[in-house]
């Protein structure tokens, strides 16, 4: 009787030891984290391979490995001789004014010779066939100023074109950026591979895949808190510019994309980072809490 009595004051000490703890475990699920950390990477802006229109030998390629270039940079040069003689004879055709000058003489005769034959034939001195043909050198001389007007023209269009083939033998950057690969040397013969490797490193993507329980409160405009590896140090803020449509059925992920603001370039791509959604409003969680402490200590068990 006694050996019985004991068990019993046993399992009943035993049994409120576990309600203890099991409280305590429903307590610790029932409060949801402050924020939701997840694995990202850090990568360029834009990559881009920068290849010629044309197909030449290199005169000089002008950024080495590392360089930062801007927009409109010259960054390659193709050998071009032909081309600027082509440029300098079609400004030389725009730059010549004999012609037009010519012809406005011309011009400026065959009215004054009209109208002194005017005066005579109205007095009768001129027959009509000699003021005819005064009257067509006039129109003759008019038409001449009218096509060495539409020479210089042609000569304009021409020089534009010139310009435009000799400018296709330099090749500028797209973008301000890193040279980050060179494929390419003075005196190659450049076909349709790339010759030069740039990256726009501000702004960084920011790229993270999140669990489809989170789809529908990543929204476009909202910040975020990324925290690169090391050995780099501090916290930055960026805003999530894109976020998928599709789920992957075999990982039940979706990918959203931050941009993060590099002025300086000082971050480099292709780290390794950690990103914090901490202002997003947890729908779940604050129905749980309405329902009390156990459907909370449900779901995180789920």
């Amino acid at each position: 009787m006694e050996l019985v009595l004991n068990s019993m004051v046993r399992h009943t000490t035993l049994t409120r030891w576990a309600r203890r703890v099991a409280g305590c475990l429903i307590l610790a699920v029932a409060v949801p984290a402050a924020a939701m950390d997840y694995d990202c990477m850090m990568e360029p802006h834009r990559v881009v391979d920068v290849r010629s229109t044309i197909n030449g030998r290199i005169e000089a390629i002008n950024v080495e490995r590392s360089d930062f270039v801007k927009q409109g940079q010259p960054l390659v040069v193709f050998e071009s001789a032909v081309e600027k003689a082509s440029v300098d004879l079609a400004r030389a055709r725009v730059e010549m004014e004999a012609e037009l000058k010519s012809s406005n003489v011309s011009h400026k005769f065959a009215r004054r010779k009209l109208g002194r034959f005017d005066g005579l034939s109205e007095e009768g001195v001129v027959a009509e066939q000699t003021k005819d043909e005064v009257e067509t050198e006039a129109a003759l001389a008019w038409f001449q100023i009218k096509q060495a007007r539409e020479n210089k023209h042609l000569a304009e269009i021409e020089l534009q074109r010139a310009q435009a083939l000799l400018d296709q033998h330099t090749v500028k950057s797209p973008l301000d950026g890193v040279v980050v690969e060179r494929f390419s040397s003075p005196g190659e013969f450049a076909g349709d591979g790339p010759i030069l490797q740039l990256v726009q490193l501000d702004p960084l993507n920011v790229e993270v895949l999140l669990p489809a329980s989170r789809f529908g409160l990543i929204k476009q405009g909202m910040k975020a808190k990324v925290i690169p590896e090391a050995p780099l140090k501090g916290a930055y803020t960026a805003e999530v510019k894109i976020v998928d449509r599709v789920i992957d059925a075999s990982s039940g992920m979706f990918g959203v994309r931050l941009e993060l603001p590099n002025p300086d370039n000082k971050l480099p791509g292709g780290l390794r980072c950690t990103v914090s959604f901490s202002a997003i409003p947890d729908d779940t969680h604050a129905g749980a809490r309405k329902n009390g402490t156990e459907k909370r200590s449900f779901r995180a068990a789920k």
